[in-house]
């Protein structure tokens, strides 16, 4: 099955056009990278996947049905906010910049979404919160605030919220880049164990080497257009095209 689906993605910020044309698939329980140099368009593509950014031309579906839109008389309408909430539960996003609300404690913020949705009871809720931040290694966090954390720790709370609605898929843009050089590490490592879980994960990286070791497939952007893809190993260690090529000797 493929979970992700996209079709002459084409999306402008005034006169510059970030996306032109992108199309890609990545099955279900694949982990997939998207790498290139910064404005590539790669951290857009991304939210246009749960339509945080919504396309001038093309399409996204999710497991075979449209994100954001329907389809009616051969044209492409946008969806009500609600629906448009509800097809976002099916998705975990992780920001570079962690986005956890500072008057929350970290508990709080992991079991904010699910306790909004109303699909156990909160008893139950707060347990398998408590469960997520002690699978990414920081439960002993679980009632400080995010000022109290490291950019690490707060990275992987913000990775066990992306979790706590049971998403189908996750997005990480950039989740490293906002951390010091030695903090790294932690939250790729909650990435690395996400990664053998079946989970579709598509990933925005500079990490080179990490994307070689977890991705089943790479895909490259430059100037808003998709380059080369194919599996991970291949593109980045025997890649083609000479953009790619480039690209990769300059930051390996």
């Amino acid at each position: 099955m493929t979970a992700v689906e996209i079709r002459e993605a084409t999306k402008s910020f005034g006169t510059h056009k970030v996306l032109d044309g992108v199309g890609l698939s990545i099955p279900a329980g694949q982990v997939a990278a998207l790498i290139g140099p910064s404005g590539a368009g790669k951290s857009t593509l991304l939210r246009t996947i749960n339509h945080l950014d919504r396309l001038d031309l093309g399409y996204v579906k999710l497991f075979g049905e449209l994100v954001g839109v329907r389809e009616h008389r051969g044209r492409l309408h946008e969806l009500s906010d609600r629906a448009i909430r509800a097809q976002r539960s099916r998705i975990g996003f992780v920001f570079q910049n962690f986005n956890l609300f500072p008057h929350l404690t970290i508990l709080e913020n992991v079991i904010e979404a699910p306790l909004a949705h109303r699909r156990h009871p909160p008893a139950e809720i707060r347990q398998k919160g408590l469960a997520l931040l002690e699978r990414v290694g920081i439960a002993e966090k679980a009632h400080a605030y995010p000022r109290q954390l490291s950019g690490g720790q707060q990275q992987r709370a913000a990775i066990a919220r992306a979790l706590a609605l049971e998403p189908e898929l996750i997005l990480f843009d950039e989740p490293t880049s906002a951390l010091d050089p030695e903090l790294v590490g932690e939250v790729l490592t909650v990435i690395r164990d996400l990664a053998g879980t079946g989970t579709t994960l598509i990933i925005v990286t500079h990490e080179i080497a990490f994307a070689r070791e977890v991705a089943d497939l790479v895909f490259f952007l430059d100037e808003g257009r998709l380059v080369e893809h194919g599996p991970a190993r291949q593109v980045i260690d025997r890649p083609e095209h000479p953009r790619t090529r480039e690209f990769l000797a300059k930051v390996l």
